[in-house]
């Protein structure tokens, strides 16, 4: 068996579910992520997109976090997960730095390694992690992809040529896949941003915020422009009308 994780990024929308499931799943601490879902800008306003890519530990069959632990708190489930022992780690943060996707975290609170373990403890239990469970369009696929029969395998099969992993040159031969995502939703090296150009310069401001004709106290008095004289009869005759008309739409 070697359980393996598959992203159609096609179909995620980028609820950012599977990042709060992974969370309260795996119980973890504030400003640390087990799971995040990366978004891009794709294109030059007004023809542009956003793309959404999930991004979490890919359970490499070659991991440089395995080999590097001086401990072997990084070590190999039968199943083919890369899983964490908290108990054994020292944390050096080797691991961390030998990750070429950046997937492993320092827990503050107790200072070992940790990061996706596709919730071994539920597969364990005969579950799937909480991540597929909480996809409301079934975006993440997971399953053991040395069986040909598994919905995985199936679909990796049905979508062979559009199949990628991130960072493939660095030969960890991940075990997390993604089918739709393009060169710039996988390669961090394929955005560009103009020059000169950054998160915080050259920014601009409105004007003017609606109808610079139609102000604040306009919208207010818009119901009673029928009205020739505004006066305080005016506004309560508009209330009893409102109040009437409330009451034979409810039919009270």
């Amino acid at each position: 068996m070697k359980l393996g994780f598959l992203v159609d990024l096609n179909l995620c929308m980028g609820c950012k579910g599977c990042e709060v499931a992974c969370k309260v799943e795996n119980e973890v601490p504030l400003s640390s992520w087990r799971l995040r879902v990366k978004y891009i800008d794709i294109g030059t306003f007004p023809d542009t997109s956003r793309s959404f890519t999930p991004l979490r530990c890919n359970h490499c069959e070659n991991a440089p976090c395995e080999r590097i632990c001086p401990v072997s708190a990084l070590h190999y489930l039968e199943n083919g997960i890369v899983n964490v022992d908290s108990a054994r780690c020292i944390g050096c943060a080797g691991c961390m730095m030998a990750c070429p996707y950046g997937a492993i975290y320092m827990d503050p609170e107790t200072n070992t390694a940790d990061k996706c373990t596709y919730c071994a403890h539920r597969i364990e239990s005969g579950m799937m992690p909480a991540c597929v469970v909480v996809c409301p369009v079934q975006a993440n696929i997971f399953g053991d992809v040395d069986d040909d029969t598994s919905h995985i395998s199936q679909y990796i099969m049905e979508h062979q040529g559009a199949v990628q992993v991130r960072k493939p040159e660095k030969h960890t031969n991940p075990k997390h896949f993604y089918v739709g995502g393009g060169n710039q939703t996988l390669n961090p090296l394929a955005h560009q941003r103009l020059e000169g150009y950054n998160l915080f310069n050259n920014v601009t401001h409105l004007e003017h915020v609606g109808d610079p004709h139609h102000g604040v106290i306009d919208r207010f008095l818009a119901p009673f422009t029928s009205h020739e004289h505004l006066d305080n009869k005016s506004f309560m005759d508009f209330d009893n009308k409102a109040h009437e008309s409330h009451e034979e739409e409810g039919g009270h």
